[in-house]
């Protein structure tokens, strides 16, 4: 049984968040005096740092430019080896990892597949597997270091303290990703028709601002603006508090699925083979049927966007209520 265990994963806070469940999984599968560390990239790494899954977080800066990554990197090196890891389980798979890796020396390790169609999900599961400490699930529950004050958030921002919560998420990077707002308006009238006891959320940052101030004005207190009012902690704790989550292609939407909340994704544009969120609390609607889909484009080469105005809002709420009775039954 190994006592120290290095994983790796550098990449968007999305691509991070999606490690988690497999990572708690083996965390709980092992002795409590066995050590996991965990590599990242310091703009991503709030939320591991604020877990209990992880011993010691390192982060390594630089921003998104790989000469000062790999400058930061080697003046890390020292501190990893000293640490003497039995395991190291890379799931990043890059310039950075390999050195990290190979200047380790583990008794043991594995490497996740880059290139492999399957979703990055199973892939980060198959890559832990591979270490050989058995089987390996997605885990769904997370002790946060400091849980107290996301209720205060919520409270502060017009939450009833009773009302179920329902996440809309508009923050598809591109257009080609963005479900049309009127349609999240539909949304939440079928919704609040059917369960008038809910308050809808929203958290993001400033790209979906303007998405926010459309729908408070038509929802009143009936919506929760938290949009650049949480840090990405802040936001990871809120939404553990979610009924439902309804999202484009997003980190938030990576947060609800491995948090085991009900999420319902519309990617458009995305490649659906790698993205998509795991498990029977997940359903995706995407564009892998169509001859133009997961294309990858910020501009629809027919400019409708036809991936995603084709759902109805119609549609996508029926669609929830099946993907809900599925967790109720």
């Amino acid at each position: 049984m190994p006592r120290t265990i290095l994983a790796i994963r550098l990449q968007a806070m999305g691509d991070l968040v999606i490690t988690l469940p497999y990572l708690q999984h083996l965390r709980n599968s092992l002795p409590a005096n066995c050590r996991i560390d965990l590599v990242t990239r310091e703009e991503v790494d709030a939320i591991p740092r604020n877990m209990d899954l992880f011993d010691r977080v390192y982060s390594i800066a630089g921003g998104r430019d790989l000469k000062k990554q790999l400058f930061y990197t080697g003046m890390m090196l020292p501190k990893l080896v000293w640490q003497r890891y039995d395991v190291v389980i890379d799931l990043q798979n890059n310039i950075i990892s390999r050195i990290i890796r190979k200047a380790l020396m583990p008794t043991a390790w594995s490497v996740f597949d880059r290139f492999s169609p399957i979703p990055a999900g199973e892939s980060s599961r198959l890559t832990i597997e591979a270490i050989g400490l058995g089987k390996c699930f997605a885990a769904a529950r997370y002790k946060l270091k400091n849980e107290t004050g996301h209720l205060e958030i919520l409270k502060a921002n017009g939450w009833d303290g009773s009302s179920n919560l329902v996440v809309l998420n508009p923050a598809g990077a591109f257009t080609t990703r963005n479900w049309p707002i009127e349609n999240y308006m539909e949304f939440t009238r079928l919704w609040l028709d059917r369960f008038p006891n809910t308050q809808l959320l929203m958290i993001g940052v400033d790209t979906i601002a303007e998405k926010a101030s459309f729908l408070k004005q038509h929802l009143g207190n009936k919506l929760i603006d938290l949009v650049n009012k949480t840090t990405a902690v802040q936001a990871f704790a809120v939404i553990q508090k979610a009924r439902f989550v309804l999202s484009e292609d997003s980190g938030l939407m990576h947060m609800a699925w491995v948090s085991g909340i009900p999420t319902l994704a519309m990617f458009g544009s995305t490649r659906s083979d790698r993205a998509t969120p795991i498990g029977k609390h997940t359903l995706l609607l995407h564009s892998g049927d169509l001859t133009c889909g997961n294309c990858m484009l910020e501009t629809c080469i027919h400019g409708d966007t036809r991936c995603l105005t084709r759902y109805t809002a119609a549609f996508v709420f029926e669609n929830a209520m099946a993907l809900i009775s599925v967790q109720v039954s």
